[in-house]
């Protein structure tokens, strides 16, 4: 499972899904090889109803279910983890304090302050209660992912205080809304935008944090080297899009 090789420090590796809401799209993905997917609900239409049906689906397929979601705000962090996601990314996080939050919604009593939902996708179904429930908030909290989305200026110039918070498990990049914060939309190779993702990379190394990118290949693969190991490459909108576009150039020949 992605979550487990990531902590044991292996590499992890899925995509972006934006468009598709049918369930079975985390069954397309384990069939493929895929370890993850993460459901944009930043950007995309999915609601919270939508990343439930998903997440069980994962679940039973032995996929492993992120989400992004729209803001910092409990109410999107934690009821995405009762709606059986094992991973919460967050967007644009610029500070420690943001970064503290999300922590504390992600995880239960004594490392941060999630709610205990007793039963529910995230429990499998099964009544978790008296006993029971400090050995499951445990195993929960190692089962379970606060990604920091690292994607500004602002935020890389607060990097050592958002890396330094326990309970962040991984900081992540994303390059097309750094290299807008830095003044070079769309270069994601400018030296400018290089220096500000080393800086992020190193600053997970120091602080023995999960380092990914949602990226092109070209630069995710110059980073594999620099400790790259959450890797989200493509999104279902451009593979569907690739692939009609070879059909279309095919056939109409």
């Amino acid at each position: 499972m992605a979550v487990k090789e990531l902590r044991s420090g292996g590499r992890a590796v899925g995509t972006m899904i934006r468009l598709v809401r049918n369930p079975g799209i985390a069954r397309i993905a384990r069939q493929a090889g895929l370890d993850f997917i993460m459901l944009d609900l930043e950007h995309g239409s999915g609601s919270l109803e939508t990343l439930a049906d998903v997440a069980a689906s994962g679940r039973g397929a032995g996929l492993e279910v992120f989400a992004r979601v729209p803001e910092l705000a409990k109410g999107y962090v934690s009821r995405a983890l009762d709606c059986g996601c094992t991973g919460v990314m967050v967007p644009m996080v610029e500070s420690g304090k943001q970064a503290e939050l999300l922590a504390g919604w992600c995880k239960f009593a004594p490392a941060g302050k999630r709610g205990l939902g007793s039963i529910g996708t995230h429990t499998d179904f099964a009544a978790v209660s008296g006993g029971e429930a400090p050995g499951f908030m445990a195993s929960a909290n190692d089962q379970v992912l606060a990604i920091a989305q690292i994607e500004t200026a602002a935020a890389v110039a607060e990097i050592e205080t958002i890396a330094s918070v326990p309970g962040i498990d991984a900081l992540l990049i994303g390059p097309n809304d750094l290299a807008v914060s830095l003044g070079r939309t769309g270069d994601l190779q400018n030296p400018e935008v290089l220096a500000a993702i080393d800086k992020v990379a190193e600053a997970a190394g120091r602080h023995d944090k999960i380092f990914g990118m949602h990226g092109p290949d070209a630069l995710m693969e110059r980073y594999l080297p620099r400790g790259l190991r959450l890797i989200m490459s493509k999104l279902d909108i451009s593979m569907l899009l690739g692939a009609m576009r070879e059909i279309a150039a095919k056939w109409k020949e």
